[in-house]
């Protein structure tokens, strides 16, 4: 005989990075396996360790970090990990991010400047992974960045779902926070049935990041509930201004609707002193207890994550969660 026959086994193993652990404990219910231990610390210069205490020889490895505050912390954890589970002889390797890290930066505006969404897909590539899995890109093009299969989710069913539930019955107009939103925003009007669609048409400064100018709202929004859509809250500047504009176009009400809640200071007072009644969003970030308010709904995005970690293990189809969106 010429050779040996071994019987395929697969075998999905979870890894949960530290900027959200309470996610990936939550994905693993969902697939009724839970995150492998491991050893994680820091040294006393800020040097990162990983160790996992199991074998992971073979595996299907799928590791999920949410990069939250302290960003380049956690994208350097995220790197020690898949070395190492490359290092232990892992099959696949997945890397799992609810928020794509430097997503803004996906192209240069003026000389000088890094495409930094470009560099973080190849430090993953040359750290092992070889497979990106994330929700809501702040611009789809992210997707070409990485030399590898890139599952690009989408969490608009899930928020459009609640806001079916809570708003129906009642006049509802998609608006684009800018013209850069639009076709999101066109999105959202299919998936509510057909809805008008306005825009806010604002200007920014290049030279002050987070700064925003709003003139006016182009479209049917007066008598109306306004539904703002975005991929991130960050200073919550954009959504708290649209908010004004709107109701000073007549709007009878304004709620938001946003994938990852990033929520930098000063965001939360932001949203506290606004005429917004309410946000909704997913837990791709965590929300720690001084920024959770009574105005803020947040939706789980675990059960997406753990169907569309199934099906790529299960060599399925990912684009059949969204009807061949992604």
């Amino acid at each position: 005989m010429g050779s040996i026959v071994a019987e395929n086994r697969k075998s999905l193993m979870l890894f949960s990075g530290r900027g959200f652990p309470e996610l990936a404990e939550e994905i693993g219910q969902v697939l009724g396996v839970a995150p492998t231990d491991s050893d994680s610390f820091e040294f006393a210069n800020g040097e990162i360790f990983v160790r996992f205490k199991d074998s992971v020889r073979g595996s299907d490895a799928f590791v999920v970090q949410s990069v939250t505050e302290g960003v380049n912390r956690w994208i350097m954890e995220t790197l020690i990990m898949v070395d190492a589970l490359k290092r232990g002889s892992a099959k696949r390797i997945t890397v799992v991010l609810p928020f794509y890290p430097y997503s803004r930066q996906d192209k240069k505006h003026r000389g000088r400047e890094p495409i930094s969404a470009r560099l973080i897909a190849d430090l993953l590539k040359t750290a092992g992974a070889n497979r990106i899995l994330t929700v809501d890109l702040h611009t789809a093009q992210i997707q070409g960045f990485f030399d590898g299969p890139v599952d690009h989710l989408f969490a608009m069913d899930i928020l459009a779902e609640h806001v079916e539930r809570k708003f129906e019955g009642r006049p509802l107009t998609v608006v684009a926070p800018d013209s850069g939103r639009v076709r999101v925003a066109e999105r959202w009007t299919d998936r509510l049935g057909g809805c008008p669609l306005a825009f806010i048409h604002k200007t920014r400064d290049p030279l002050k990041p987070n700064q925003v100018v709003a003139n006016r709202v182009v479209g049917e929004v007066e008598g109306r509930v306004c539904l703002i859509v975005d991929d991130m809250i960050d200073t919550g500047g954009t959504i708290t201004k649209a908010a004004d504009i709107l109701f000073d176009a007549g709007a009878a009400d304004v709620i938001v609707a946003s994938t990852h809640a990033l929520l930098s200071d000063p965001a939360t007072e932001r949203l506290k002193n606004s005429r917004i009644s309410e946000l909704v969003v997913m837990n791709t970030l965590p929300l720690p207890p001084e920024k959770q308010l009574d105005k803020i709904t947040v939706l789980s995005i675990a059960p997406l994550l753990a169907r569309a970690i199934r099906e790529v293990f299960d060599d399925g189809s990912v684009t059949t969660l969204f009807g061949g969106l992604s």
